[in-house]
């Protein structure tokens, strides 16, 4: 390999800021923080605002749009019975 033309790929520690998750992976990200882990490894440290740990969809407590008012059958009610003149 080339010196100097391929990005610093590394171990990062990504931490989610709303629940503490934290997950390692390799990554080119550009950090400024870092993190020592439980088993000692001092390693770069990357915050994140959701992961699949917080996000609704992914714990389940999404709420469907057909629930949130019956905004669907609101617009099924009004634009579904209408005809096309012919």
């Amino acid at each position: 390999m080339k010196d100097g033309i391929h990005p610093n790929y590394r171990e990062i520690c990504f931490q989610d800021m709303s629940n503490g998750f934290k997950f390692v992976t390799r990554s080119c990200a550009n950090t400024k923080e870092m993190i020592t882990m439980e088993d000692g490894r001092e390693l770069p440290l990357y915050k994140l605002d959701t992961t699949s740990e917080s996000h609704p969809f992914y714990t389940g407590t999404q709420k469907s749009v057909d629930n949130m008012g019956g905004r669907v059958e609101k617009f099924r009610n009004r634009f579904g019975k209408t005809t096309v003149a012919k």
